[in-house]
């Protein structure tokens, strides 16, 4: 068990290192960023990260649960 936890944590500690580089944007808030000044786009860009985590994170929490409830049934 502490063996899955651990690959879980590093696997999130991976995702969380690289986070900072994912900063992409569409066309419409590149746009928009660079009207607002450097310190507005990095919050937009920081919010838009974190619209991109979130549901990632619940998905990958509902998908271990299925896995582990899978892998305890068989």
């Amino acid at each position: 068990m502490a063996s899955s936890w651990k690959k879980v944590g590093m696997i999130a500690a991976g995702i969380l290192m690289t986070a900072g580089s994912l900063l992409a944007q569409c066309s419409i808030c590149t746009k928009t960023a660079s009207q607002l000044g450097k310190e507005s786009a990095e919050g937009l860009n920081g919010g838009i990260v974190y619209l991109m985590i979130v549901p990632f994170v619940v998905a990958g929490y509902i998908g271990y649960r299925w896995w582990r409830q899978e892998k305890q049934q068989s």
